[in-house]
């Protein structure tokens, strides 16, 4: 019974805690599974002596709890027979239900085995792992992910998110840090300001002509600059505003409602596609002394990283459009290839003649990003006509 309880507790906690942590580590953290087996009898225990001296059981006992685990499933516990008839000895037999198919087991053939019931299909209270998410989180459906600026539902624990939930939150958790870095190299803060020609540049960008037509095949970098470097302030004392944040959520958020559900292009390989960046740019702007590469450390300094990453360290416009880049890359695509909708004459095809789907999603994208209700997050990512020339002409 001991042994049971300590199981399931252990499945539930994984559960939740994969759930958490999907939402600071990234897409799929979450299809992290724990599978069980379990099995009673008489054991032979005793400490193997060698290299490595440790208290070990042996016996068929074990050999066919690990059975259990090995044909056992995601996330569930499976019982033999024998533990199943303790459990139902013990008044217990509500805890499990038999597995619909024998299951061939090597060295003992066929078997009839049980699950072990989870608390909640055992009627008995579920312990949840809450999260504490920040005031202002939103809790979106399943059939509607669509969000309004401003809409605020309160998500229960990390526990009431759905996947799509996490993910955004996790994508959110990536830009924000950027948009500090951004920020801070302008000195610190943001100025809401009612600057009418950038109003006017804003509106005008990219009107009459497609983006290819736009596409630019080499962007000079800001000049590097040591001494303004080594003053700037530091990103993690920049704080880019509840209103910022919760607008940056808000687009993410709308951004994955516009993703189609289909195999390849979907929010979720978006995800994956900004982890991906994510880590590349981690590699790039993070250097030692003489050896090039090594992995991120606070004790490295931004000047001596900037002669070594092509400009990238020192101009965090261009890491921002980059990770921005890749969780838009693929909104509204289709699933099916540009010589398809070429051929199929659909309205886009004719519109956009070729890399149809990838101009597609940069226009809607930054036709939503361009939206009133984004100007404080818009004013976090630029601030003058030629930031946000540069800022077009990267994304």
């Amino acid at each position: 019974m001991a042994v049971c309880r300590f199981a399931r507790d252990c499945v539930q906690i994984m559960q939740d805690t994969t759930m958490k942590l999907e939402v600071s580590l990234g897409p799929d953290t979450s299809d992290l599974y724990l599978r069980v087996g379990i099995h009673s009898g008489q054991v032979t225990a005793g400490v193997l002596r060698g290299e490595r001296s440790r208290f070990q059981l042996f016996g068929d006992t074990m050999n066919t709890a690990a059975r259990m685990e090995s044909t056992s499933a995601c996330n569930r516990i499976q019982v033999s027979q024998v533990t199943a008839d303790l459990l139902s000895s013990s008044g217990l037999a509500a805890w499990i239900a038999p597995r619909k198919n024998k299951i061939f087991v090597k060295g003992k053939g066929e078997m009839q085995t049980y699950w072990l019931k989870t608390k909640a299909e055992a009627g008995l209270e579920t312990s949840k792992l809450k999260m504490g998410l920040q005031s202002g989180a939103e809790t979106l459906t399943d059939s509607s992910m669509s969000l309004s600026v401003g809409e605020v539902v309160d998500v229960g624990g990390i526990d009431a998110m759905t996947k799509t939930q996490r993910l955004v939150e996790w994508n959110v958790e990536v830009l924000s840090p950027l948009l500090q870095q951004i920020i801070a190299s302008r000195g610190g803060g943001t100025v809401d300001t009612d600057d009418q020609s950038l109003s006017r540049k804003e509106a005008t960008i990219g009107t009459g002509e497609t983006v290819l037509e736009e596409f630019v095949p080499i962007i000079p970098l800001k000049r590097f600059d040591a001494g303004e470097l080594s003053k700037r302030q530091k990103a993690s004392s920049v704080d880019i505003g509840e209103e910022a944040k919760s607008q940056l959520r808000s687009y993410i958020t709308n951004v994955a409602s516009m993703y189609q559900d289909n195999p390849f292009h979907n929010f979720e390989h978006a995800s994956h596609v900004t982890a991906s960046v994510k880590k590349l740019l981690t590699r790039i702007v993070n250097v030692d002394d003489g050896h090039g590469l090594k992995m991120s450390t606070d004790e490295v300094n931004l000047v001596d990283m900037a002669g070594h990453s092509y400009g990238i360290t020192s101009d965090p416009l261009t890491q921002f459009s980059v990770v921005f880049s890749a969780i838009i890359h693929d909104m509204d695509h289709p699933g099916v290839p540009n010589a398809q909708l070429v051929k199929e004459q659909t309205r886009s095809a004719q519109i956009y003649k070729k890399s149809v789907a990838e101009q597609n999603s940069v226009e809607l994208a930054w036709g939503m990003l361009m939206g009133e209700e984004y100007k404080a997050l818009r004013a976090c990512i630029y601030q003058t006509e030629d930031d946000l020339r540069r800022f077009r002409q990267l994304v």
